[in-house]
Parts: C-alpha cells; structure tokens; sequence
C-alpha cells in the first residue's frame, strides 16, 4: 500500500499543478472513502487542503466522526449546515399530490448531494482550489452516486479502487478501524444504506469487477443490469455524431 498510496499522492499533485491551483477541498462525511480522500489530499497539499463538513439532517456521530479525523490528521475544516437551504429549496418546488413516496424521498435526497456540489465549487472557486471527489470504482461502476452532485468533482483519486482496496488503504493512512468498519451509507435518509438500496453487497460487487465472473446468477445480473443502466452518469452528456 505504500507504493500505491505515494503514487496517488503524486498523482494529485500533477493534475493539481496541470490545472494551476494552489490547493484542494472535499467533502468530508466521516465515512470511509472520504476519510482516505482527506489524507492522501493533505499529504499532497499540507498547508492548503480544505475539508468541508456538510451537514443536511446528518446524524450527529457521522459529523463528530468527520470532526475527528480532520483532527487526527491535522486537516482544515469548515462545517457549513445546510440544512436551512435545503429546507428552502424543498418549499419553493412544493409536492404534486400524485407524486409516489419512494421517488420524492431519493429526488430530494439528491438535492441535498447537489446543495454540497454547489458548496465545495464555491470554496473552491474562491480559494483557487480544485475539487477532490470520494467516489470508488465499485460506486463509480454501480453508478451509486448523485449526477452533478457527489458526481461532480475535478479528479477521483479512488477511481480506479474497489471499496475494499479502499479497506486497505484506509488501514495503511491510519484511519480509525471505527470508520473502517462503519455500514457504508450516504446519510441520505434515516437508515439508508449503500448496499441496502443497491440490492448488492460491495464484496459481490467488487468479486464481479474484479474477475468478471459470479456463481450468482441472479445478482450477476443485477450488477450488470446496474453498470448499464448508469453509463450515462459516467460519460459526458451525449452529441449527435452528425
């Protein structure tokens, strides 16, 4: 881990100084990829990385947990509630009657990765940073994240590591085993969880990427029926080739 891990620390300096910026900000949710994001980022830019702790209905122990590792790790915080804009922006679209429960709860619930998106570009238009992104390759793959949201970033130093490289990586930087261990989850809703709402476990997941094959075949098809479905959230918006 320690070759890979100087190697993306080098590799976010050069696309840093590729775009001529003088530091770096993230988002920091106190979960697992975003915890490694953090550090590899402040090993790269010790004196300008910037993590931003945006809660929106967070529950308290995931921003005392994103609190504690910026601590740990020496990084710079800022914790900006938008709880109040998100409240705001919910009132003003309103609710048609015939509108189905399950799908109002995820269309808000990306307002809210949105609302953070919009956050961090600030920040990072202001200070002349660039914008460091959390997703893995089993996410990026699944298409488990929010277009123009949590989506929305410059680079994605994880891009190219499933979530349990990401395990390893995180054990080797230090991070605590309390955030290792945590139940993957965007904090979305109450009780919402990455596998959960998937229907497919990261190890199914990351065995299927990893080798191409699944004894399952139910959930094989599940998986690729996923990363089909989301091409479009991995590729710039489509042109017409004439």
């Amino acid at each position: 881990m320690k070759v890979l891990s100087n190697k993306l620390i080098e590799w976010i300096k050069d696309k840093a100084n590729e775009a001529g910026v003088k530091g770096l900000v993230m988002g920091l949710s106190g979960g697992l990829d975003s915890s490694v994001v953090a550090v590899l980022c402040k090993n790269a830019f010790p004196l300008s990385t910037l993590a931003l702790i945006m809660p929106c209905y967070t529950l308290k122990k995931d921003i005392e947990d994103a609190q504690r590792i910026s601590e740990k790790f020496n990084i710079d915080y800022k914790i900006i509630d938008l709880s109040e804009i998100y409240n705001l922006f919910i009132s003003i679209l309103g609710k048609e009657e015939k509108e189905e429960e399950e799908s109002l709860r995820l269309a808000q619930a990306n307002i809210k990765s949105r609302l953070r998106m919009i956050t961090l570009y600030y920040f990072a238009n202001k200070l002349h940073y660039l914008v460091v992104g959390t997703g893995n390759k089993s996410e990026l793959m699944a298409g488990y994240f929010t277009k123009y949201g949590d989506g929305g970033v410059d680079i994605l130093p994880l891009g190219n590591l499933l979530k349990t490289q990401v395990k390893e990586m995180a054990r080797y930087l230090g991070i605590p085993q309390k955030i290792i261990n945590k139940i993957p989850s965007g904090g979305l809703w109450k009780g919402q969880t990455d596998e959960g709402e998937m229907g497919i476990s990261y190890q199914d997941l990351d065995n299927y990427l990893a080798s191409g094959k699944l004894d399952n075949l139910e959930i094989l098809k599940k998986i690729q029926d996923r990363i089909l479905w989301n091409n479009h959230k991995r590729r710039m918006p489509e042109i017409p080739d004439f």
